[in-house]
């Protein structure tokens, strides 16, 4: 594809989602942005929801593990049906119970204000690192493929994809998002589709499933090396556990189901959420075992995540396979973004400045928080221009995710499963010192005892928290 198509398609596909912002952002206010007026429809959401999980760095990340993992991630994919079971079962009931805008809220209403504002905070931190590192990949390839032809440099490509976002998102918020996310969503599994028929065809392959079942890239279940990052029961509960901090603790995904009409609906959407993401994620790594294979077939140097974006890009699939792969890749990379920016800035509204709590300016407020908000991921996302490396960027998001998602584990645990209560303003202490002192645990226990955690950290990092939660319990006469 030539750039100016390029530009063309970006155009084209931006004004179908600034449509639907007006359509839905009609009379919109802060309740519409927040809870989309609680009339979302349970199916849309939970279509919605595939593509804001799976994102940009699901598109380009996952098939490009394949060459040196083999297909060990569905072990952790196995492990999210455990999660989202716990999250639409135990998680669910108590916010629609508490009719919660925030989720965050709870922890002040079980520990006290410290705690809760605590629980914002890492939310806050993990989400804008989380959606940073997932808009950074999706913009380097953008840059590769677009934008470098014209000389545009990289910080210029950030700002318009942010500015993009902000454009669809600052009036409708997470109404918006329910309906935009689907057409996203629907758009990123074509180009899967399209994408594994095309290689398919092109490398003779008669029956798909008889070639990845015989694949030896195809190995998904590791029981050998319990010490190894990849062994199959660290991979399966840390999937649970990533599961529930990421989904079920994440104000961005929960905000999504708290728009359902009741809990109901919300729970059906979970459900079917649950079976569709393993289904796709599937066919994500069959599609990682074929691209490996057409790399080495027609001996092309591409590696991790420039694996996928370089043979689809290439032509030498046809022009399909192209247009198809670089609307997949905008879908997925925006219907994880808009969601991030809309949840970031209710949780700021609602959690640290609480203006639900004031009578005027409330909407004002909202828009200027939105517009920071917008700022500060270009700014991380240029930072992570320089400190990015060279690992896939999947690997990087979970591994962050355990040290920043662990304290939120750990409140959490200890909220629903005791009835204790702890010593508020010492929360905060004890939630920082343990994402410490699991990255030195984690770092012993690998050089000393070649024992490797790996996403498991986020295990540690929550019992940790728990641990010193009932080191500060109140006692029965405080």
């Amino acid at each position: 594809m030539q750039p100016l198509h390029i530009i063309l398609l970006i155009l084209a596909y931006f004004g179908v989602l600034i449509l639907i912002s007006y359509i839905t952002g009609k009379s919109a206010n802060n309740n519409t942005f927040f809870k989309a007026d609680n009339s979302s429809p349970w199916y849309l959401v939970a279509f919605g929801m595939i593509g804001a999980s799976l994102s940009g760095v699901t598109f380009i990340s996952v098939p490009g593990w394949i060459e040196g993992q083999q297909m060990s991630y569905m072990q952790m994919v196995l492990g999210y049906v455990v999660g989202y079971a716990v999250i639409g079962l135990i998680l669910l009931p108590l916010y629609y119970r508490l009719n919660l805008t925030s989720i965050y809220t709870y922890l002040e209403d079980r520990f006290g204000r410290y705690s809760y504002k605590t629980g914002a905070s890492f939310f806050l931190l993990s989400r804008t690192v989380g959606a940073a590192f997932r808009l950074f990949l999706v913009a380097n390839v953008l840059q590769l493929i677009l934008f470098d032809a014209y000389g545009i440099p990289f910080w210029v490509t950030v700002t318009i994809t942010i500015l993009l976002i902000w454009l669809y998102t600052f009036k409708g918020g997470i109404k918006t998002i329910v309906w935009t996310d689907t057409l996203q969503t629907l758009f990123m599994l074509i180009a899967v589709g399209v994408c594994i028929v095309t290689i398919k065809d092109e490398m003779q392959i008669e029956s798909l499933a008889s070639y990845i079942s015989d694949n030896k890239l195809s190995k998904m279940f590791f029981f050998e090396d319990w010490k190894s990052g990849n062994y199959f029961w660290n991979r399966f509960f840390s999937g649970a556990f990533i599961a529930i901090v990421m989904t079920g603790l994440d104000q961005d995904m929960m905000q999504k189901n708290l728009t359902c009409r009741n809990l109901k609906d919300a729970q059906k959407n979970m459900f079917w959420f649950t079976l569709v993401l393993v289904i796709v994620n599937f066919f994500f790594l069959a599609l990682g075992v074929l691209l490996t294979d057409y790399a080495t077939t027609n001996e092309i140097n591409a590696h991790k995540d420039q694996l996928f974006p370089t043979i689809a890009m290439s032509g030498e699939l046809g022009l399909a396979t192209s247009l198809f792969f670089l609307l997949g890749l905008i879908a997925a990379a925006y219907s994880s973004a808009d969601s991030a920016l809309t949840s970031l800035t209710t949780s700021f509204s609602i959690d640290i400045l609480e203006i639900d709590k004031k009578e005027k300016n409330q909407e004002r407020t909202r828009k200027k928080i939105h517009i920071l908000f917008s700022i500060i991921l270009i700014a991380t996302i240029l930072v992570f221009k320089y400190f990015i490396a060279d690992a896939s960027v999947i690997a990087k998001i979970f591994q962050f995710a355990g040290y920043t998602y662990g304290p939120l584990l750990g409140l959490y645990a200890f909220g629903l499963f005791t009835k204790l209560n702890v010593k508020d303003k010492l929360v905060p202490a004890i939630c920082i010192a343990s994402p410490i002192l699991t990255y030195l645990i984690s770092i012993f226990s690998k050089s000393q005892l070649n024992f490797d955690f790996g996403f498991f950290v986020l295990v540690l990092n929550g019992f940790i928290t728990f641990f010193g939660l009932l080191a500060i319990k109140k006692s029965k006469n405080a």
